[in-house]
């Protein structure tokens, strides 16, 4: 079998899919994004094509490996997610080829679902008690909100104030036995994270996410003395190498790699195994599409410290169009009990429409995420 061709379709609301294409009719799908870049991750798609065209596409390890390795230059989120959505499209030529799903390849499944979180709140928190109430009593066990708007190094404890009711309405709202997380989204620097934790520790939360910027990871040290709380983080690390430091110095609970940017199924495995061996728990990351979800869901199968999913349904972001616009059988993700069943088909275990990505690809999109500001004018993270 030889690899014939590779194409990227640029779909909404903020998607970016490949179709790798083989001489033997079997086509394999993959998810290479990085949300606010998709152009810019096509381009490396296409650059990365010049090696795969003519090659067998089972080869998957050697394949990543030169695809990582090949060039002197490296890693990063533009061609760790370009090399993610490719390995994602060769497992599941592979799994087709087989007629099993990923995850019998990669020893066999360990569990048979796993409980997923609905987003509630949008980017800047609001109404967030009668979202909860909402995915709740549609049969999720766990939600998550972005905890604060933007936040100055040192801020007002008006905005700490804010954000705790926020999240206070929420678990009043939801009651105990609704886990929740909390992302700070990197919004927020190590004077003002600190009290946020602290803040925040009588509410039972299931995580924080992103305390602070994963490049400043060791404030973390500081942060963890003041709450009890775990401590969530990994969106923005893309390789084993990212993750070994944080590993080593054992700031993290729970690690939160995203299969679409984190070198696709065959690197972000490694890192789970990694996680593992210091007793550090898998939330894998996925704000995005049907393909990203279908092969995190690969991954949770096999990976034992995995928990918990992200997945994208209803998220604040999908304005235009959502999750499971793009299959042929959207029934594949149905949510039951707070949990989604693993996939069982051949690759992947999704079909997608093919006619459908072609319609919304005419449309595409040039989203952005939004530039916000300090009162003083200096610019915020958002």
């Amino acid at each position: 079998m030889k690899i014939t061709r590779l194409t990227t379709h640029i779909v909404p609301p903020r998607w970016l899919f490949l179709k790798i294409e083989t001489d033997e009719g079997i086509v394999g799908w993959g998810e290479p994004i990085v949300e606010g870049r998709a152009h810019s991750v096509a381009a490396a798609v296409e650059e990365l094509s010049d090696y795969l065209i003519g090659k067998d596409p089972r080869l998957i390890e050697d394949h990543w490996n030169v695809l990582y390795r090949g060039g002197f230059y490296r890693g990063g989120p533009i061609h760790m997610s370009a090399l993610a959505g490719i390995d994602q499209a060769l497992w599941d030529i592979k799994g087709k080829d087989l007629g099993v799903p990923v995850h019998a390849l990669l020893g066999g499944q360990c569990r048979e679902r796993i409980k997923v979180y609905s987003w509630i709140g949008g980017d800047r928190p609001a109404d967030v008690a009668r979202a909860a109430r909402e995915v709740v009593g549609r049969g999720f066990t766990a939600v998550k909100m972005n905890g604060t708007e933007e936040l100055q190094f040192v801020d007002s404890f008006a905005k700490i104030d804010a954000a705790i009711a926020n999240v206070a309405a929420v678990r009043e709202a939801v009651g105990q036995d609704i886990g929740i997380g909390v992302d700070f989204h990197g919004r927020v620097h190590k004077p003002m994270a600190k009290i946020l934790a602290r803040e925040l520790e009588p509410y039972r939360l299931m995580f924080i996410e992103e305390p602070v910027l994963s490049e400043n990871y060791e404030a973390l040290r500081d942060i963890r003395e003041h709450t009890s709380t775990p401590i969530a983080l990994g969106e923005r690390l893309f390789s084993r190498w990212d993750f070994k430091r944080v590993l080593a110095d054992g700031f993290v609970d729970i690690i939160q790699p995203d299969p679409s940017h984190s070198g696709g199924i065959t690197e972000t495995r490694k890192i789970a195994a990694m996680a593992e061996a210091y007793d550090v728990a898998l939330a894998l990351h996925c704000p995005l599409g049907p393909i990203a979800l279908a092969a995190n869901l690969q991954l949770d199968a096999v990976c034992y410290n995995a928990f918990i999913q992200e997945q994208s349904l209803g998220i604040h972001y999908n304005e235009s169009n959502d999750i499971l616009d793009y299959l042929v059988k959207p029934e594949v993700f149905a949510y039951r009990d707070g949990f989604v069943d693993i996939p069982q088909g051949p690759g992947l275990g999704i079909e997608v429409n093919e006619e459908y990505v072609l319609e919304r690809a005419d449309f595409g999109h040039r989203w952005r995420n939004p530039i916000w500001r300090h009162a003083d004018g200096s610019v915020a993270e958002w």
